[in-house]
């Protein structure tokens, strides 16, 4: 009979990390008599990032003295305590290859099921000193295992642990944590995985984007999924600009042998090198404002006053030019059906979404398309004419222009005016679609309104999809401080490695000699970052790698896709840009 060795708790605190500051509940320790299980938590427990850990899907964390014993003789470790895996329940029993999803246990009084493997993180490999664990524990196939309590009561160390009903589908929990983490995953085990009604909607989730990945790979390239039509830059020859506004510029590329260029998605965006606006070249990426087939590129850029490519490209730049250009890039694309789409912008942010409605045009479209595009004035407007040509070439399409500053007699090409903001209350009244997918381009703040707005009129927000004109916004789990700072050089003098860009960023900067990875030179110039394992297990840090070479000084469970890196465990072989 499998039985309750120790519960363990502890609140989040406090803890030093490379010289910064961890929020984190990983530090547990045993507790004496009888602990209520609660919903959400044990009495006297608590977790520091719960976007990643605890809730009613993670309520308990389970770990085994089998596997204590197994690691103290594989780390040569003879200091191991109870919760030091930052486990609430250290039990005798339940190994992680027999327990399933959904098996439902008694302790005490209280009941629970199994909903989920451990979450892979680095803070477990913090608690033990052990930086490279969250890799082990995947590898060796010991993760532990969460339960959501479906009965509150008392529980206390010494009680037997009762199963009390099987999971259905027998996915044991070493097989959900290899289906997630491991290569060369089993159609079939999938299928069984988005059966499991105890799965939590988090893995749940994963395990259908797994699945359908699968079942669609040979239609990589329609979810813009595939891999790039080349490899590093490649020079295109300027054929034509355009001066759309005052400040915006169409930019047309062609293959310099006057070639078809492989075709886009309507979304995705390039990468530029722009020999001439400095040096070394600046690189940078814009969205492509027209991907219909024609053998083109186009992007349109507006002038910064401060930008030293886009002044280049809105002042300087003239046909015949050629300019160093990477792959089309980037899965904010239309995702296939039938359902409404709404395409949200604001200023410059219309151009993937209006390379979208070509997209949609082109293919003479039956969807419900609602084009709603904010801006200053009609002044401030540029490609107004041909969105509108667009939306009338449709047959279920509308337009909802909204100038904020706009005189009263101001009109776009017979598009549908409204003299005000694009806000919350403006997008109710329209009435949009629930069912709709929403795709919304503009600065961070309009994106994270229009999120909401959409979010108030009914639109699910998992149907939302948004993209950002500069860097991703980061994902740094349980880190205290945030610097604030734009990107800069890093501290120090400059260094004589391989020169490391972060094209979204607009950073160059050579790779210390006694740098570790990609990300922590990222981290030191304060360029906007993901992660969470940090040992090439989670992929929260995927990034494209635009050209250049690297290699791994971990090697990663699943190696990332061509033409991407997994930043937390790789070192520069050479020059590299990365789209960061």
């Amino acid at each position: 009979m499998p039985s309750l060795l120790s519960v363990n708790v502890g609140m989040p605190t406090n803890v030093p990390w490379q010289g910064r500051t961890i929020y984190t509940g990983v530090w547990k320790y045993p507790v004496h008599g009888p602990v209520m299980a609660r919903r959400l938590n044990l009495d006297g427990d608590g977790q520091g990032d719960t976007a990643g850990h605890g809730g009613e899907q993670r309520a308990v964390l389970v770990y085994q003295i089998d596997s204590y014993r197994y690691w103290q003789r594989h780390l040569g470790r003879d200091d191991l305590e109870y919760g030091q895996f930052g486990e609430n329940l250290t039990v005798d029993g339940l190994a992680d290859d027999e327990v399933c999803i959904g098996d439902r246990y008694r302790i005490g009084e209280a009941e629970f099921e199994v909903t989920q493997p451990r979450v892979t993180c680095y803070r477990v490999g913090l608690r033990m000193g052990e930086p490279s664990l969250p890799a082990l524990l995947v590898s060796h196939h010991r993760p532990g295992f969460y339960m959501r309590v479906l009965r509150e009561g008392r529980i206390q160390a010494g009680e037997d642990v009762i199963k009390i009903a099987s999971g259905p589908g027998e996915l044991s929990v070493a097989e959900a944590d290899a289906l997630l983490y491991l290569p060369d995953r089993d159609i079939e085990k999938l299928h069984r995985a988005v059966r499991i009604p105890a799965m939590s909607p988090g893995w749940l989730s994963s395990f259908r984007g797994l699945l359908a990945a699968a079942e669609h790979e040979g239609t990589a390239a329609e979810t813009g999924k595939g891999e790039p039509a080349w490899e590093g830059f490649k020079g295109l020859r300027v054929a034509a600009v355009v001066q759309e506004t005052a400040t915006v510029r169409s930019i047309q590329l062609a293959a310099p042998d006057g070639s078809r260029l492989p075709p886009a998605r309507g979304g995705q965006h390039l990468t530029l090198r722009v020999p001439g606006a400095g040096d070394p070249a600046p690189i940078r990426s814009y969205s492509l404002s027209s991907a219909t087939g024609d053998g083109r590129y186009r992007i349109s850029v507006k002038h910064e006053p401060r930008g030293l490519a886009s002044t280049y490209l809105t002042t300087k730049l003239r046909p015949g030019a050629l300019v160093d250009v990477a792959a089309p890039r980037g899965d904010f694309v239309l995702h296939p059906g039938t359902a409404p789409v709404l395409l949200v912008s604001a200023g410059i942010g219309l151009t993937p979404v209006l390379a979208m409605l070509h997209e949609l045009s082109a293919s003479r479209s039956e969807r419900e398309v609602w084009w709603i595009h904010s801006a200053r004035s009609a002044q401030e407007h540029p490609l107004a004419a041909e969105a509108h040509a667009l939306v009338g070439s449709l047959p279920h399409a509308r337009e909802f222009i909204f100038y904020s500053a706009a005189a009263p007699t101001s009109k776009t090409a017979g598009g549908g005016i409204v003299h005000g903001r694009l806000s919350k209350e403006a997008v109710i009244a329209l009435g949009v679609p629930h069912d709709a997918t929403a795709y919304v381009c503009g600065p961070a703040s309009f994106m994270t309104d229009a999120k909401d707005a959409l979010s108030a009129a009914g639109v699910d927000p998992s149907a939302v999809h948004t993209e950002l004109f500069g860097a991703m916004s980061a994902i740094t789990p349980g880190l205290r401080e945030h610097s604030g700072r734009r990107p800069h050089q890093p501290p120090g003098p400059p260094d004589t490695g391989p020169v490391v860009t972060f094209a979204r960023s607009g950073i160059s900067t050579p790779f210390p000699e006694t740098g570790s990875s990609l990300l922590e030179l990222a981290e030191a110039c304060d360029v906007p970052v993901r992660w969470s394992c940090r040992t090439g297990v989670c992929h929260t840090c995927v990034t494209s790698l635009l050209t250049g070479d690297v290699a791994y000084g971990t090697t990663p469970l699943e190696a990332p896709a061509d033409g991407e890196v997994l930043i937390c465990c790789a070192r520069p072989d050479s020059d590299v840009v990365l789209d960061m």
